[in-house]
């Protein structure tokens, strides 16, 4: 009932998006005493969340777009959030060091907790905004690929804290492909079957079935065989996608099937937000609301230095991305589900102080950024947006 009051109220879901509104509403309910069972985990967020948001964004994400941007979306994804976490990492633990006993294993492990990025509540907005389509592209084509490479990230930085591990690159490096590569080769194998298997009926009914155990079972299967979950169902549903989208006679399935995704979204959103808002309560510190505040700049900063690095390396990025677009991938790089998903895998191990900053900082960058994207695209923008309705 919330989430159906918030989705329909919010009409315009321009200057307050919905996601934010339903995070604010949950750590209201964390107050009452009804709730007060109510916990979120890693495990729930991984089983029954992620796999479908996973699917409904590789599925309604254009083939086309990842094509064209393939180049810039795989180093922001890949590289560029290896170098993300390293350069954050000593930053944040020169920056806090000398006031608060953070280490610099702790700073590494709150680097990698932030890296991953979650359009869910922007991308939307970017393109009504302005008529940069690419841009949300990139956004959204960054964000499903580098969440599986920040759970093989965060595994390496956790292991080296927390158990002791030595870091080698070649068996990052060798781990990184295995499981990455793995994820890619298996979702698009099962969504290439998938796509064959949905003409044995022409009932709608048991295609949207089928579409279903596409996305939970592409994730669960990934995970058992000790491959990237999030990338096989990502690479299953842009699969499927084009799939579809190679003959006309395929719209009347996409139809069927965009109608039920499409409606299981806010629902799973609805949820999934709600529940990080009741959980978030339970770590925040507001005595060390103006560290988590310097974190957040940072790590702002940080993302801003990346993405200029990675646009310099070639022409026609340098040409397309000027300081305002890049201010804009900047800003669109809103810390959620992920970064929640992999603080609560911690399950409450290492200090107090590490899960308050980082809980903090989430919800920061999903307040703070959600709220901003609309005001700052129409602002930086505007001009270009109706030169091009002109």
């Amino acid at each position: 009932m919330i989430g159906y009051s918030v989705f329909t109220f919010d009409k315009k879901k321009k200057n307050i998006p919905v996601p934010v509104v339903l995070l604010l509403i949950g750590m209201g309910l964390s107050f009452v005493p009804a709730f007060s069972d109510v916990t979120l985990t890693k495990d729930i967020i991984f089983q029954w969340f992620l796999p479908a948001l996973l699917f409904i964004s590789a599925y309604q994400f254009p083939a086309k777009a990842l094509k064209k941007h393939a180049g810039i979306i795989t180093l922001l994804s890949t590289v560029g959030i290896v170098i993300t976490t390293l350069l954050m990492s000593l930053l944040t633990y020169y920056g806090l060091h000398p006031w608060i006993p953070v280490t610099y294993g702790e700073a590494l492990l709150i680097s990698a907790i932030l890296t991953p990025t979650d359009p869910v509540s922007v991308v939307s907005v970017l393109k009504e905004s302005s008529n940069r389509d690419d841009i949300a592209d990139v956004v959204e084509g960054e964000s499903m690929i580098n969440d599986g490479t920040s759970i093989v990230l965060f595994t390496v930085v956790a292991g080296i804290y927390f158990g002791g591990e030595t870091f080698s690159v070649s068996s990052f490096m060798g781990e990184f492909l295995l499981v990455s590569l793995g994820g890619i080769v298996l979702g698009v194998t099962l969504g290439w079957l998938a796509s064959k298997a949905i003409h044995f009926t022409t009932d709608s009914r048991y295609q949207i079935m089928l579409s279903i155990i596409l996305a939970y079972g592409t994730f669960y299967v990934g995970e058992e065989l000790g491959v990237s979950g999030v990338l096989a169902t990502v690479s299953a549903g842009i699969l499927l996608s084009y799939e579809y989208g190679k003959m006309i006679k395929e719209n009347h399935f996409r139809k069927d099937l965009d109608g039920f995704w499409t409606v299981i979204e806010p629902t799973i959103l609805t949820f999934l937000f709600l529940l990080i808002g009741i959980q978030t309560t339970r770590y925040l510190s507001f005595s060390l609301i103006g560290w988590i505040f310097f974190l957040f700049v940072l790590s702002l900063f940080v993302r801003y230095v990346i993405i200029i690095g990675v646009v310099k390396l070639k022409e026609t990025w340098r040409k397309t991305y000027g300081w305002k677009e890049v201010s804009i991938l900047t800003w669109s790089g809103i810390k959620g589900t992920m970064s929640v998903a992999l603080l609560l895998g911690l399950d409450d191990q290492g200090p107090l102080l590490l899960h308050s900053l980082t809980f903090g900082v989430i919800m920061l960058s999903l307040l703070i950024q959600s709220v901003g994207i609309y005001p700052l695209s129409t602002f930086f923008l505007k001009g270009e947006k109706e030169r091009k309705d002109y």
